[in-house]
């Protein structure tokens, strides 16, 4: 099925409402969070990338044309107006890996307005989960405070698609490994793993388990301890490594139960075993405040399993997320109902010291010692720089993390910084809200 048919109904009536009417003017659309959620000191640009490979594609044929009628339950030529409408419109976007606050755009999208309409809902969904899994993902990584952390996350992500996508932020903002065999392979992400209680419980003792796994693994391997008794299956697997001449780069794994003092008690087996190479790696219902926890109480834990929680964003799994459209034919609109205020025109961030941004109109003069973090990366439905990698997105967000004021940095009770508007932003939002006003009474709303 094509991607072009993964759409919000309304995104094809309006579009064909347009052809028909001929309004195929150029319209801009901005993508932005109106308000980071709860817990959250900042948000990771995630998702572009995919978003501009839907785009390249985009194409109306004429199967989609007959799911839409099939959906609409009217015949075909009443949608022919859509066959053959593709994407040669122009992309301005935050790269991934950037750090971004409420209210500013992620991306901003001008093209015809049927096109421009026609691909919100698929840019909405790539953009918004990717952004929600990466800021959790990041948030994972300072709570870790230096330690690898591993993606465990497919099993329980929503669907395989979005497992898929999780591996991939989470390697974006440095995660060390991936569960997931063809998120490594197709995004070149080292692949991890260890067992299952199942593999021991198949066997009629830990040890028989570990010494199988052993045989056929004969790299540095990592034994699940915790199946029956912790500290019991810590002394059988020093016991299996000391046995074989297994030692650096092996690992014990544990899975449940209090985490720090088992890790503490296991330290201190393996060390007595003189095993003081094998690493300890920690799993089981983590995320950053699990870990941050564990880090700040001292606990000997080398490295981070992290799943379920991570890969749904569990805390924050949406984002009050929206793609407003901000120009038609060359005129600033905007939206005035209550809560839901936008501002009109094509816009610029510029990005001061310690992360003070300014929002401003796209055609405007940076201020002084700002820069600007949205640039042009499709003209005429074509990239305009082959895809992005996700060493250098990595190297994005680290600099911007390093630059994040101390308290947004926070695992608990972050605050986030706060952009402002620009004095010309201001004005022509003054402006556009007036001669709106003016137009419909008087500036009455209806709730709802």
């Amino acid at each position: 099925m094509s991607q072009v048919t993964t759409t919000d109904l309304y995104e094809v009536t309006m579009a064909l409402s347009y052809l028909r009417e001929d309004m195929r003017a150029p319209a801009t659309f901005s993508l932005f969070v109106r308000d980071l959620p709860p817990g959250r000191g900042f948000l990771v640009a995630a998702g572009l990338e995919p978003a501009l490979d839907h785009l390249s594609r985009f194409r109306v044929g004429r199967s989609d044309v007959e799911e839409f009628a099939t959906a609409l339950r009217r015949p075909p030529e009443d949608l022919a107006p859509l066959h053959g409408l593709s994407f040669d419109g122009e992309v301005r976007a935050v790269p991934e890996g950037r750090l971004v606050f409420a209210g500013e755009p992620l991306l901003e999208v001008t093209a015809p307005l049927p096109q421009a309409q026609l691909v919100e809902t698929y840019l909405l969904s790539l953009v918004c989960h990717q952004t929600a899994v990466a800021s959790k993902a990041a948030r994972c990584v300072l709570a870790g405070a230096g330690r690898p952390l591993v993606d465990f996350s497919l099993r329980r992500t929503h669907g395989p698609e979005a497992g898929g996508q999780a591996a991939r932020v989470c390697a974006l903002v440095g995660f060390a490994g991936t569960s997931n065999v063809a998120a490594a392979r197709r995004y070149g992400i080292p692949a991890a793993g260890t067992m299952a209680h199942s593999f021991v419980e198949a066997f009629d003792s830990e040890e028989q388990a570990f010494r199988a796994f052993a045989r056929t693994h004969p790299g540095p391997v990592t034994f699940l301890v915790d199946t029956y008794d912790t500290d019991r299956g810590v002394v059988t697997a020093a016991r299996v490594f000391t046995d074989l001449g297994l030692g650096p780069g092996c690992g014990i794994r544990l899975d449940s139960g209090d985490l720090g003092a088992l890790a503490h008690r296991a330290r201190a087996a393996l060390d007595a075993a003189g095993l003081r190479d094998v690493r300890i790696i920690a799993s089981g219902g983590l995320d950053e405040y699990g870990v941050d926890r564990l880090v700040r109480e001292g606990a000997p834990i080398d490295a981070y399993a992290v799943g379920t929680k991570v890969g749904t964003a569990a805390d924050a799994p949406y984002l009050d997320a929206a793609y407003k459209l901000v120009e038609y034919d060359g005129r600033p609109v905007m939206k005035l109902s209550p809560a839901k205020l936008t501002a009109p025109g094509p816009k610029q961030v510029f990005r001061g010291p310690g992360c003070r941004d300014v929002i401003g109109l796209a055609n405007e003069e940076r201020p002084e010692g700002a820069d600007p973090l949205l640039r042009t990366v499709m003209r005429g439905g074509l990239r305009t720089d082959p895809p992005d990698l996700l060493s250098a997105a990595r190297a994005r967000f680290e600099a911007d993390v390093a630059a994040l004021p101390e308290g947004a940095r926070r695992i608990e009770d972050p605050v986030p910084p706060v952009p402002v508007a620009s004095t010309r932003l201001t004005a022509l939002t003054t402006v556009v809200r007036h001669r709106i006003e003016r137009r419909t009474g008087g500036g009455r709303t209806v709730p709802g």
